[in-house]
């Protein structure tokens, strides 16, 4: 099977730590885990995770394991559903500070070379659409003097 790397950005306007500590939190609106209809979560190197989402009528079970957890710049897992084939890719997520505001790249390697597996870049952009929406939303607090 043949396979492919991904990419999308975002800048969004927050800082790097708050916005890593909202995509880390499963009860964090605009994270990647928040409104599934179930999530386990061990936010550790190591750790395991399980993401089930609803999307066009039915469940999407998707599993991982983090690699690497950087605060705030960097978090790396596993992450292998039906739309990678069972096959175990790679997403990297890095959070660099732009002014007052964060640019959040993902990065999905290891994807399928196909529909389904291109369609991850659709649904990663939508998971960062919804991560600046939550900044919009609820602005962080003003960092005091």
């Amino acid at each position: 099977m043949k396979l492919t790397d991904l990419t999308v950005q975002r800048l969004i306007p927050a800082s790097p730590s708050a916005v890593f500590d909202v995509w880390m939190d499963p009860q964090s609106p605009g994270g990647p885990w928040f409104g599934a209809d179930r999530v386990i979560l061990n936010a550790a190197v190591d750790g395991l995770f399980y993401l089930a989402v609803k999307h066009e009528g039915r469940t999407w079970p998707h599993y991982g394991r983090f690699l690497k957890i950087e605060h705030p710049r960097l978090v790396e897992y596993t992450w292998v559903s039906e739309g990678t084939k069972g096959v175990e890719s790679t997403v990297a997520v890095t959070f660099e500070p732009r002014g007052d505001q964060t640019e959040v790249t993902l990065h999905h390697s290891g994807v399928p070379d196909d529909e389904t597996g291109h369609r991850h870049k659709d649904g990663w952009a939508w998971v960062l659409s919804m991560l600046a929406e939550r900044f919009v939303v609820h602005p962080p607090a003003p960092a005091s003097a």
